[in-house]
């Protein structure tokens, strides 16, 4: 069996993931893990699947013929990796430019891999302005100091006017 990454991006309709679904079960393959979604009318996702050596190239060809999609793909190592310790970032404050660069480069000053990063702009009528909401998930190592990174969080929050909160 081979692992693999297939990417997806083309205007939004009903049905695409279902399209993609069929596909792969119309080739034995198994389908591991996805994120997908819509954005500014554009759909995009990926997703992990397994499938035999034989029927990657079909499988590929085949999604590719799902009309008005951009599709990608990578062979990846079957061998799962472990997330064991990761920490959950919720970020919320007044949107303005550079929220998501300040947040990132705290990461990795720390030298964090982000797993998952989620973000929106949302209407705040009673603030006045467009309210930024995140939620980034991130690994760090067995004896990661928390407290440490909660610091240079807060430190930037004062000058993003952000609320954070970290959890596992």
């Amino acid at each position: 069996m081979q692992s693999l990454i297939i990417t997806v991006i083309g205007k939004d309709k009903p049905g695409i993931v279902d399209s993609i679904a069929k596909n792969v079960y119309q080739r034995n393959g198994n389908w591991l893990s996805s994120s997908f979604a819509h954005m500014a009318g554009m759909f995009t996702g990926f997703v992990e699947v397994q499938v035999s050596e034989d029927n990657v190239d079909e499988l590929v060809s085949s999604v590719s013929k799902i009309p008005d999609l951009d599709v990608h793909s990578i062979s990846v190592a079957s061998e799962q990796v472990e997330l064991s310790n990761t920490l959950t970032v919720d970020v919320m404050g007044n949107d303005k430019p550079g929220i998501v660069q300040e947040l990132t480069s705290i990461f990795n000053q720390f030298n964090l891999n982000i797993v998952s990063f989620d973000s929106r702009c949302e209407s705040a009528p009673a603030w006045g302005s467009m309210m930024f909401k995140a939620r980034a998930v991130i690994t760090v190592p067995d004896s990661f100091d928390e407290s440490a990174l909660q610091r240079a969080l807060e430190n930037r929050s004062a000058d993003l006017v952000v609320d954070i909160s970290i959890g596992k």
